[in-house]
């Protein structure tokens, strides 16, 4: 999406043959292709190593970290892994994104017009709103010191980046549509009379 507004506001006149079904179909199978490799790996880990003691995850979902937790001996490598992938598969497309809505930044000031800014701007915005709420809470969950790991906190923080992120991601996204304003502004309006 990042790239899709990159090439839509900083090389307008390339949008069609740059962003074209080829490359969408591309990006697509890059991001399973690098995706399933590292899942892979990460059920051998867990497999891998023994538990013991309580079998009881105190987290939402079977996640690395909560399950790391409950693994027996030495787990040095283990998070180890954990923090590569969390960097490689995490950071990473967090940072190319924020690259590339830093160069649409600046192309987005250099435009002459008030009403071209801002029509670059909305298009922009509700993906940002997106990135952010789920990097942001993604990046705590993950990135946490243990000295201020809370069971509660990282379990609002998961919550937050599978289930609410995604639930109000069409809503995000139905912002600019103005039938889905007037139709907020009816419902909004019968709540407030009852």
């Amino acid at each position: 999406m990042a790239y899709d507004r990159y090439v839509a506001i900083c090389k307008p006149l390339y949008y069609p043959i740059i962003m074209n079904h080829k490359i969408c179909i591309k990006m697509v199978v890059g991001s399973w292709v690098s995706g399933i490799p590292i899942l892979v790996g990460q059920i051998y880990q867990i497999f891998s190593v023994p538990f013991c003691g309580s079998n009881k995850l105190n987290h939402i979902f079977c996640d690395m970290p909560p399950l790391l937790k409950l693994v027996c001996g030495n787990i040095f490598g283990d998070e180890v892994f954990l923090y590569v992938d969390c960097f490689l598969f995490g950071l990473t497309p967090f940072l190319m994104i924020l690259m590339s809505y830093i160069r649409i930044l600046s192309t987005i000031l250099k435009l002459p017009s008030t009403t071209g800014r801002s029509k670059a701007f909305s298009t922009c915005s509700s993906h940002v709103m997106v990135v952010c709420l789920f990097y942001g809470s993604g990046l705590i969950a993950y990135f946490q010191s243990k000295s201020s790991y809370s069971g509660s906190t990282d379990k609002i923080f998961s919550v937050f980046y599978t289930i609410v992120t995604p639930m109000i991601n069409p809503m995000i996204y139905s912002l600019r549509n103005k039938d889905f304003i007037e139709s907020m502004k009816r419902l909004f309006s019968k709540c407030v009379k009852n």
